[in-house]
């Protein structure tokens, strides 16, 4: 669990790095990045789920928390090139991602997430069609605690992060290809 100052990738099969993830406005725990069926990280890609996805669902939205990240990277294409994005500042940024339980092989429980995706804003679109929902700090206590939470809390997450995606800027990863 060690990887402070790492960059947070999917827990795998046989690589537990677990991530930080807050789950409610007062508690953070290490979970795991992507689902775990059956004992095992899903076949299915289950490491991001389209924000319309869960806009357009029928029943209330899963669990919810949220990834504290420095920044984020999208692989740019055709030029294989990976990017950074960053908040201004420097600072931390909050990435929505919806929660279920789960359970490895040899019955070690974890919360396992998804981050939840968005298409991406006009000014970022150039480098890669998606992005993660960012989750205003004003709007954290809400995503966390709004029970049977549908689509429109969806909606309100994506308003409230209007402020922030504009102010995300990107740059070439270095060394990274």
């Amino acid at each position: 669990m060690g990887n402070d100052g790492e960059i947070l990738r999917p827990t795998g099969k046989n690589l537990r790095n677990l991530n930080p993830i807050v789950t409610t406005p007062s508690t953070l725990e290490f979970g795991w990045w992507g689902y775990l069926v059956n004992g095992t990280p899903a076949s299915f890609a289950s490491i991001n789920t389209r924000a319309e996805r869960l806009d357009s669902a029928k029943r209330s939205l899963p669990g919810r928390a949220i990834v504290p990240v420095s920044f984020w990277r999208e692989m740019a294409k055709p030029s294989r090139v990976w990017h950074h994005f960053t908040a201004p500042d420097g600072g931390l940024l909050g990435l929505a991602a919806v929660t279920r339980p789960g359970r490895t092989a040899d019955g070690v429980e974890y919360t396992c997430y998804s981050i939840v995706m968005q298409p991406a804003v006009g000014h970022l679109e150039h480098i890669h069609d998606r992005m993660p929902l960012l989750i205003n700090p004003g709007f954290a206590e809400e995503w966390l605690t709004t029970p049977d939470a549908g689509g429109e809390l969806i909606d309100a997450a994506i308003s409230a992060a209007v402020p922030i995606n504009e102010l995300i800027r990107v740059a070439p990863a270095d060394g990274e290809k």
